[in-house]
């Protein structure tokens, strides 16, 4: 099978949400001598490229922009080890989690499966991270600090978490990026936050713009 068309198998099974599909394709790919590096970038990233435009135009909604993110994310655990062997480099590390006192996951995972898709190295840290948390994912090489909350009530953690990093010295080192259901950009200019994005597919545009690629 040609490399094209095999490599357009790959996107379309990230897009429809095929995760056996795409693993699979990916498998082929590799067994047929194709470079990891061009199944990541014409394979995965493409679809999640295009996964973000369909969802900022109005065709995907949150549970297809899901799916499709699962299914980037089995093929790209397989491509994982040969990227490293070949050097292949992140565009960035981003560590990623929902602030303290705050237990939602789903939108958090989301941006972080799309960052992921859109070749960032991401740490996800989960719920209820604590300030200590992203401190030490800073001091880990972590140029972007990316923080939810999906309540007013633990909102206020955000701001808690970046007086640590300014307090331990670290502010010049990370970008911060803030979002969530009641975050704004008001708030996030308010907070002394790098960055607001209101959704999955604004999380990837907003951390190639704030890491300069």
């Amino acid at each position: 099978m040609s490399d094209n068309v095999l490599i357009n198998q790959i996107r379309e099974a990230v897009i429809d949400g095929q995760a056996k599909v795409a693993v699979a394709k990916v498998e082929e790919a590799l067994a047929e001598g194709l470079n990891p590096e061009v199944i990541l970038h014409d394979g995965l990233i493409s679809a999640m490229t295009e996964v973000g435009q369909l969802f900022e135009d109005g065709e995907f909604f949150v549970p297809e922009m899901l799916i499709a993110a699962r299914a980037m994310k089995g093929a790209l655990e397989l491509l994982k080890p040969l990227l490293v062997d070949q050097g292949v480099e992140p565009l960035g590390k981003i560590a990623i989690g929902t602030v303290k006192g705050d237990l939602h996951d789903i939108g958090k995972s989301l941006v972080a499966m799309m960052l992921e898709g859109a070749g960032f190295e991401v740490a996800d840290l989960g719920v209820d991270v604590s300030p200590e948390k992203f401190i030490a994912e800073v001091k880990n090489g972590a140029q972007i600090v990316a923080m939810s909350a999906l309540l007013t009530t633990t909102m206020p953690n955000m701001k808690t978490t970046i007086d640590a990093i300014v307090e331990a010295g670290l502010r010049s080192q990370t970008v911060i990026m803030v979002g969530g259901a009641p975050v704004t950009q008001a708030y996030a200019e308010q907070i002394g936050a790098d960055g607001y994005a209101s959704d999955a597919s604004a999380a990837v545009r907003k951390a190639h713009e704030l890491i300069g690629q």
